[in-house]
């Protein structure tokens, strides 16, 4: 307990002697009761924006748009972000256009800096093979979370520490990390196993999706999302292969990644390890799901680091990329270890063998703006 409280101490010092960003303007909080800004975004830098500055915004099918804007009111989250839009959506809406141009104000994402570009990377739903039983190819277990993994929960003790969680095991009295990649591979955790796939390779990438599907030997299909994760921080295989000379920095992709396991198979293990970050799962009833718990929408759905972007928020992104261009409205419905950072995005893609291509070579530089409500106003 006392190895505990001392860690505590520490990460509350730490966190309270950092510096607090402020905004580049103040907003007027009286005039919406959407919990924006100082509860939402406290550590956001705005630009104020106008539709005008949005690439290709004419050209956006704002149908599709406002059907994905009222799925996402179904979550709580979304809901507390847009009270009364979500409210206002559930009428009828002739022109859909019309409704997010007279009730949102478009504000442009930045870093603390004042840089206003970023990066959007793409995500997938990946498609394993597996077995319920453990047999033949069958001998990666997919695990569901481990029992004797602990989870505190700091907010309820340091309302300030809302978005942090310690993730440990317990040894004795104490509190320690819980098993990295490396040790986990070499023992049986205490957990259940939710079915064996058939490659190691592709349940690490099942990991960094956060969500999939697995054929079974009996041709059932499971879909199967992430349930929790083991505390240790999340390490890039890809950027340990660039810094080790193995894959030139602008060839680093997902297909290149994997073409090297299999060119090197007897180091697979080792480029693994590198990420000492495990993730668990659990067995779901529909499709990918993000962090909402809603079924997330191709080309609509995006990850973000929701200490910057709250979770439910209506965005407006452009990002190209050779032959890859993307600049529409989307919604922040998912999270993810690896997406750190303002102006970053992780777009979701789909399912199928189009999706992973260009999920697996999307790194375009993003331009980010975050929609609103109109009755927000800057103070003068």
């Amino acid at each position: 307990m006392k190895t505990i409280l001392t860690f505590l101490t520490i990460l509350i010092l730490f966190v309270s002697c950092s510096k607090e960003p402020i905004p580049n303007f103040p907003l007027d909080l009286n005039k919406t009761k959407a919990c924006v800004l100082f509860e939402c975004l406290p550590k956001t830098y705005l630009v104020k924006s106008s539709f005008d500055a949005l690439e290709d915004f004419e050209n956006e099918d704002f149908d599709e748009a406002l059907r994905n804007f009222k799925n996402s009111c179904s979550s709580s989250k979304t809901r507390e972000f847009y009270p009364e839009l979500c409210r206002e959506a559930t009428k009828n809406i002739p022109n859909p256009k019309n409704f997010i141009t007279s009730h949102f104000l478009p504000y442009a994402v930045t870093a603390e800096d004042g840089n206003a570009t970023g990066m959007l990377t793409g995500y997938y739903e990946p498609y394993l093979h597996g077995s319920l039983k453990k047999h033949g190819a069958y001998i990666y277990p997919v695990y569901a979370t481990p029992k004797d993994l602990i989870t505190v929960d700091l907010k309820a003790i340091y309302p300030d520490l809302r978005n942090y969680r310690l993730r440990g095991r317990i040894q004795g009295s104490r509190l320690v990390p819980y098993y990295t990649r490396a040790q986990s591979a070499s023992m049986k955790i205490d957990a259940d196993t939710l079915c064996y796939v058939d490659s190691k390779i592709d349940l690490f990438f099942l990991e960094i999706q956060g969500s999939g599907r697995v054929l079974l030997d009996t041709n059932e299909t499971l879909f199967i999302g992430y349930a929790n994760q083991n505390g240790h921080q999340y390490s890039s295989i890809g950027r340990y292969l660039v810094d080790a000379g193995e894959i030139p920095l602008e060839e680093i992709s997902l297909q290149s990644i994997r073409a090297w396991f299999l060119r090197h198979p007897q180091r697979v293990d080792e480029v693994l390890h590198h990420n000492k970050s495990v993730v668990y799962f659990r067995i779901k009833d529909k499709k990918a799901t993000g962090s909402l718990g809603l079924e997330l929408t191709p080309s609509r759905s995006v990850a973000v680091d929701k200490r910057i972007i709250p979770l439910g928020a209506m965005l407006y992104l452009s990002a190209k990329q050779e032959d890859i261009s993307f600049s529409k409205i989307v919604q922040a419905q998912d999270t993810g270890g690896a997406i750190k950072g303002a102006i970053r995005a992780d777009m979701f893609l789909g399912f199928g063998d189009k999706a992973r291509e260009v999920a697996g070579r999307l790194k375009a530089p993003l331009h980010l703006w975050i929609f609103l409500p109109k009755g927000i106003k800057p103070k003068i």
